[in-house]
């Protein structure tokens, strides 16, 4: 099981970019900044593996996919992923317990054949640009922390590693789950920051009161005029919440 072990550790930059070229620069600039590095949905569409090799070159890669189909085809995705060495793979918990069993078994397989670290496996809960509104427009009824609870639950159950959850949420589920589960929590912010499209959103140090543990960072990064420096603020903000709770 992954723990992270210093400040970087807790740390992922999101290369939310459109292309390789794009991504090439930025990666280069984080360069021993943050230890994880998210390539997501828009750079895979794009560029496929070479953006999780590029990624691979600099840190952890972190492959937000958000997988979410049968069974077979989401085992089938998530092998592939592990053969190309991604450290962390997201899927969603509401793609059911037969989905997300396939998902850790298939990831399994692939280590033991190797003699490789499988990749973490992490399930999504509900996606932090969502409100109570938004859950009962899709047939959810309740607030996103229950939603969030009921799925962490199932996503423990089936033997994943952990959830992605807001910070709003990170608290309950530390309490009812336990320390085992890794919790991993876009939508952080510096104080400063606007909330964008998320709708729970907190602060780094507010992010790890509450028990989260890989802060998924993307925007207050890309969007700074010197993104390596925006990382470093950030590590500098999760040392000072670290060494305040280690008081």
């Amino acid at each position: 099981m992954f723990r992270p072990s210093d400040a970087r550790d807790r740390l992922a930059v999101a290369l939310d970019v459109a292309g390789l070229a794009e991504a090439k620069e930025l990666v280069a600039r984080l360069a021993g900044v943050p230890g994880w590095l998210k390539v997501g949905g828009e750079l895979f569409t794009a560029e496929g593996p070479a953006a999780v090799e590029l990624a691979a070159g600099a840190a952890r890669v972190f492959l937000d996919t958000k997988l979410h189909d049968i069974p077979n085809t989401v085992a089938r995705a998530v092998a592939a992923g592990a053969r190309r060495g991604v450290s962390l793979l997201t899927l969603h918990a509401a793609g059911g317990r037969a989905m997300l069993r396939a998902a850790r078994d298939a990831a399994a397989e692939v280590a033991a054949a190797s003699g490789g670290r499988r990749p973490l496996l992490v399930a999504v809960t509900v996606l932090t640009s969502l409100a109570d509104v938004d859950l009962a427009e899709v047939g959810v009824a309740g607030a996103p922390a229950d939603q969030v609870l009921r799925l962490a639950e199932l996503a423990q159950s089936c033997g994943l590693d952990g959830i992605v959850a807001s910070p709003r949420e990170a608290a309950r589920v530390r309490e009812r789950l336990g320390p085992g589960l890794l919790l991993v929590t876009p939508g952080v912010r510096p104080r400063a920051w606007p909330a964008d499209d998320q709708a729970r959103t907190a602060t780094p140090r507010e992010a790890l009161a509450a028990g989260s543990d890989l802060l998924v960072v993307g925007r207050p990064v890309l969007r700074a005029p010197d993104p390596a420096a925006a990382a470093r603020a950030l590590l500098a903000e999760i040392e000072a919440a670290l060494g305040a709770s280690a008081a």
